[in-house]
């Protein structure tokens, strides 16, 4: 699974990160909403929130308030809708300034014309960037919120719980934060991990029969080409040089299968040394053609190791479904396979 190093890093497109950055957002939204109509309240001064009487400065800062979250929730329902993109981060990291910005202001100014103590807002701001942006995140905007505190009011007496409480918020917060995520990532490529390992082939990689089953239920009612594979000469590979020999046989031969099918084609393997091709959409001439270019693929000699070198053929059964046609995958499977038993009897070495 990717992972995520930067703002330009493409994110994995994952239901649980997905979930989890929506209720980011969610929750955001709900807290800044809340502070707009605190905000407005204290601006009025209808309550014992704020003093009946503010500055021209404390009711600059409040407008800025009001402007800055506004602006962050447009920035947050964007953030919600665009949750897994690749901008995700850029705008969790202007939600962030948004927020500091706005915090910095108020308590920047009601500390030095009020005797309230607002400081702990500080707090508040690196929380969030913790969640947002982990343990980084939570240290620059500590850095910030800090620099900022002591050029915007420099003398204050409780200028050491300051530093020390906005110190120890950002490392426990941010410290926790990243652990999180990287049991999240953890968990997210265990599962990544087992999901593939129950939709693929252990020894070639190529998709499992569940898997194919899978797709070909997405293609109902388009055209369809099937095309099932049996290796010529497998057995005699298997008898003379050991099973070892024949994996490393199968999944040479896998591989080439992938590589000749080409683009918008789909080669798994049911097992042993049985393998299916879905073409959807094609008719005769492209089976036809992905046919011959398997044939020849398969036909070049196998370097298996310890000096063994062997050939082996292929013999292919094709059955067509048209478009619109009803016929499922187990149909048009076991009409492949009595076609390619015919050939087998045909040409046994082909």
């Amino acid at each position: 699974m990717r992972k995520v190093t930067g703002w330009r890093a493409v994110p994995p497109v994952d239901d649980s990160l997905r979930s989890r950055r929506r209720a980011v957002e969610a929750a955001q939204l709900v807290s800044r909403t809340l502070g707009l109509v605190l905000t407005a309240i204290y601006m009025a001064g209808v309550t014992d929130l704020a003093p009946r009487v503010l500055s021209d400065d404390m009711m600059l800062v409040c407008q800025l308030g009001l402007g800055l979250m506004t602006a962050s929730n447009l920035v947050g329902l964007l953030a919600r809708r665009r949750a897994c993109s690749r901008w995700y981060p850029m705008l969790s990291a202007v939600q962030v300034l948004f927020d500091s910005i706005m915090i910095i202001a108020f308590v920047a100014v009601s500390e030095r014309d009020f005797e309230q103590t607002t400081w702990p807002l500080l707090g508040l701001s690196i929380s969030i960037a913790a969640i947002r942006h982990q343990l980084v995140g939570a240290l620059l905007t500590f850095a910030a919120t800090s620099v900022a505190f002591l050029v915007l009011v420099p003398d204050s007496p409780d200028t050491a719980f300051v530093l020390g409480i906005s110190a120890m918020t950002a490392i426990i917060a941010g410290s926790q934060s990243t652990a999180f995520a990287r049991q999240l990532t953890a968990l997210q490529e265990t599962r990544l991990a087992l999901q593939h390992q129950a939709t693929h082939d252990g020894l070639t990689g190529l998709p499992n029969r569940a898997h194919l089953d899978a797709y070909a239920a997405r293609l109902t009612g388009g055209a369809l080409g099937v095309l099932l594979l049996d290796l010529n000469g497998f057995k005699q590979v298997n008898d003379t040089y050991g099973h070892a020999a024949g994996d490393r046989l199968l999944y040479q031969v896998g591989a080439r299968i992938a590589d000749a099918a080409g683009p918008g084609v789909t080669a798994g393997r049911l097992g042993g040394d049985e393998f299916l091709i879905l073409m959807p959409g094609a008719g005769t001439g492209a089976v036809a053609a992905v046919s011959e270019r398997i044939r020849d693929a398969v036909r070049r000699p196998a370097d298996l190791g310890d000096g063994i070198r062997v050939t082996v053929g292929v013999s292919i059964g094709v059955a067509l479904r048209p478009a619109g046609g009803t016929a499922g995958l187990d149909a048009l499977t076991a009409e492949a396979d009595a076609a390619m038993y015919r050939e087998k009897q045909a040409r046994p070495a082909a």
